[in-house]
């Protein structure tokens, strides 16, 4: 436990100093490797919310009118106050989420550092101003931000909203997820030591239901930026609608990894896999659905079985562990009854099920888990499941994988795995998804990120996510 968690369980962060919610209430913090309580955090109120907006609309105009520059210098001494204790934080972060230790510092401190960096830089060199017709087009910051972040990749969904708003000269207000609030605390922490001014960043801890729908609702909050579900996603749109307020969403996914023919099967499968069990499946943009020609299907699934096999699931602070366990108890459940689900609709079982891994006796541990021969209309190939849960869907050539990839209501990303780079192209282009990578992941927090359909609307990341948080103002010369 952080060494400030016990003195946070009453507190949040408003205008520059840590204080007293207006809320008694506090939420408990599970290990979910252990099931047990661990920390407590306050449970805010929309007065807090209103409390926060008030601070960061105070803080805007001064803000936004430092040179682009002198904002930057923060976001520079954040960043190396950052990495000086990014082991304390990727130690949290598996206390409080499950993900193995060695994913905590690889992935959910590093990639996070990477984007305050990369946000500082690209606010240093971003063309605010251009010239169209004789007139001046200037980009802006948008005002008040709201941030809503989940619990799968704590910090780095609250550095792809926070870092990149306020370098573009906006205020923060921030709610992180319920499960997970202790490590943007820490952040909070260290936003306090580098002297940021007082409004420019807010925290308020809690639950959506209180505090998300009251940043949807507030009418000094000028954009919210949220990541979650789509059904809680649907909500936020509707709160913010009554205001024209605008969202960013990025949402839920059922990501489809074409096989083509010519495929290298044993490196599609791998990298398929990386991304299907990554985080222990909760990702929502795992390529959950492997649509694989019809002939190959066995040889797939015998690749996949394998590779299975070899995952360690268990202990996430033991750096061999590879499958760490369920962030709660109710997501576990819902993943079991999605097991359940697929057993019922005749789907065919490869390796795992519902039974918890003999070796584990507590922990909300979920096995990975394949089916085979999925039909694509399969309720456990068309709800994002948010487990360690695969789907293996025959296809009957290029134009019928087509089909199954885009019978879906997400379209956030997807894969495309082939010899024939120009054919894998083709197919990428015709898939109905805000992302697609063809012949493996590539790594880059450089590119936008975002959906199409019922996986949100609006980027993050880089050049397009960065703005997002400008308005476009015309000047007549």
């Amino acid at each position: 436990m952080p060494k400030s968690a016990e003195n946070r369980r009453h507190q949040i962060y408003l205008d520059g100093e840590w204080t007293r919610s207006s809320s008694d209430e506090t939420l408990p913090v599970i290990n979910p490797a252990t099931e047990e309580v661990f920390a407590e955090s306050s449970s805010g109120s929309a007065e807090d919310i209103g409390k926060a907006a008030d601070a960061a609309a105070r803080a805007f105009p001064a803000w936004s009118g430092r040179e682009v520059a002198e904002r930057c210098d923060f976001i520079d001494r954040l960043h190396a106050a950052y990495v000086a204790c990014t082991d304390n934080i990727a130690h949290t972060i598996t206390s409080e989420m499950g993900a193995p230790i060695t994913q905590s510092r690889k992935v959910h401190t590093k990639i996070p550092g990477d984007v305050i960096l990369a946000s500082s830089r690209l606010a240093r060199d971003f063309a605010y101003s251009e010239r169209v017709d004789g007139s001046l087009i200037e980009r802006e910051a948008f005002g008040v931000i709201g941030a809503i972040t989940p619990w799968n990749n704590p910090l780095y969904m609250m550095f792809l909203k926070a870092i990149p708003a306020m370098a573009a000269g906006c205020t923060v207000v921030h709610k992180p997820a319920e499960v997970c609030p202790l490590s943007a605390q820490l952040v909070t922490d260290l936003i306090d030591q580098i002297g940021l001014p007082r409004g420019v960043y807010n925290l308020v801890t809690g639950t959506g239901t209180t505090v998300g729908a009251a940043i949807s609702v507030h009418p000094r909050i000028d954009l919210v930026s949220f990541t979650g579900s789509t059904r809680a996603g649907m909500e936020v749109a509707g709160d913010a609608a009554k205001s024209v307020k605008r969202t960013i969403l990025e949402l839920g996914g059922k990501s489809a990894c074409i096989l083509l023919d010519d495929a290298d099967l044993t490196d599609a499968v791998e990298q398929g896999m990386q991304s299907a069990f990554n985080n222990a499946g909760q990702m929502c943009g795992a390529w959950t659905r492997f649509v694989v020609p019809r002939e190959k299907i066995d040889e797939v699934t015998e690749i996949a079985v394998a590779i299975a096999k070899g995952y360690v699931v268990g202990d996430p602070l033991d750096p061999d562990t590879t499958i760490g366990p369920i962030v709660s108890a109710a997501q576990r459940t819902s993943i079991l009854e999605y097991i359940q689900t697929g057993l019922r609709e005749g789907a065919k079982l490869a390796i795992g099920g519902v039974e918890r891994p003999k070796h584990l006796r507590r922990g909300f541990y979920v096995q990975p888990t394949i089916f085979t021969n999925v039909d694509n209309a399969m309720k456990i190939a068309q709800e994002e499941i948010f487990g360690p849960v695969l789907s293996i869907i025959p296809h009957d050539g290029d134009d019928d994988a087509v089909r199954i990839a885009n019978d879906s209501i997400y379209g956030l990303r997807g894969a495309v795995f082939s010899a024939d780079h120009n054919r894998a192209l083709g197919i990428a282009r015709r898939i109905r998804t805000g992302e697609v990578d063809i012949n493996g992941y590539k790594l880059t927090i450089d590119i936008p990120f975002g959906g199409y359909k019922q996986s949100g609307y609006g980027r993050c990341q880089g050049r397009f996510g960065f703005e997002e948080f400008l308005q476009i103002k015309s000047i007549q010369l």
